[in-house]
């Protein structure tokens, strides 16, 4: 009885505006407790699992609609009487819930996730009210939504024959972060604006503390200048000239 004792899940409002929602919570908590009969035609329950499912029910109810229900007291009257009362919900979010399939598409939404979630919003209300919608109608959603600067991509994810539509979403959720780490690479470094050549890089830094100044083996009259003679012909001369290997000393050259 302890499972009874508190709310499992929202209470039934009393507009019915979460009835197909709590029609299926019902369901799976009943035949969790073994009680899942005491709601079908024609069932031979006991007396004692009758009370159980009646509780249940009741504790799940708006307190107006106890009060509206007070003196049913057999499950299946009571799942009944909502019935009539609110299955006319289907038929309100129903045609709503087509129209928003109709007109879904993956490149109307800035990321994946955005798409992902408002696809499995729209599925799941179109299974509440009766509608199957399979891993085939999933994928080829997507794959009809693509932009259509996007062709030749979306013909690529055709070919891998996906079988569920889970296996898409993750190769796309993949995909999307790969460029989104392209994009900040790209934009921490533009393209054109490659650093200095390390190697260059030092040998300019050498050349302009000893070839240029005052230091040794610079202009002092001796006629001699850094790197014997290429070092006084401007920095180009120096980056250009100056080997980045040192002679050996064993070559008479």
């Amino acid at each position: 009885m302890s499972n009874f004792t508190k709310l499992e899940f929202e209470a039934l409002d009393i507009t019915g505006k979460n009835y197909l929602s709590w029609i299926l919570d019902i369901e799976i908590h009943l035949a969790a407790q073994g009680l899942g009969d005491t709601i079908k035609d024609g069932n031979q329950e006991s007396e004692s699992n009758r009370a159980k499912a009646m509780i249940f029910l009741r504790r799940h109810l708006h307190e107006g609609l106890k009060s509206k229900y007070l003196t049913v007291k057999n499950p299946l009257e009571l799942w009944k009487n909502l019935k009539d009362r609110y299955d006319h919900q289907k038929t309100v979010i129903l045609p709503k819930a087509r129209y928003d399939w109709m007109h879904l598409r993956l490149q109307d939404f800035k990321t994946v996730n955005e798409y992902n979630s408002a696809l499995f919003k729209i599925s799941s209300q179109l299974k509440l009210c009766g509608e199957n919608i399979t891993d085939a109608d999933m994928l080829e959603k997507t794959y009809s939504t693509f932009h259509a600067s996007n062709v030749l991509l979306q013909q690529q994810y055709r070919e891998k024959g996906f079988t569920k539509y889970s296996d898409l979403i993750s190769c796309l959720l993949v995909a999307e972060q790969n460029n989104k780490l392209l994009m900040k690479n790209h934009e921490s470094r533009p393209t054109g604006s490659r650093p200095f050549p390390e190697a260059n890089a030092a040998i300019y830094n050498y050349g302009r503390g000893r070839g240029g100044g005052r230091g040794r083996g610079g202009n002092r009259g001796r006629g001699r200048s850094f790197a014997h003679g290429q070092g006084t012909r401007g920095r180009g001369s120096q980056i250009q000239n100056y080997p980045i290997f040192k002679h050996d000393k064993s070559n008479p050259n």
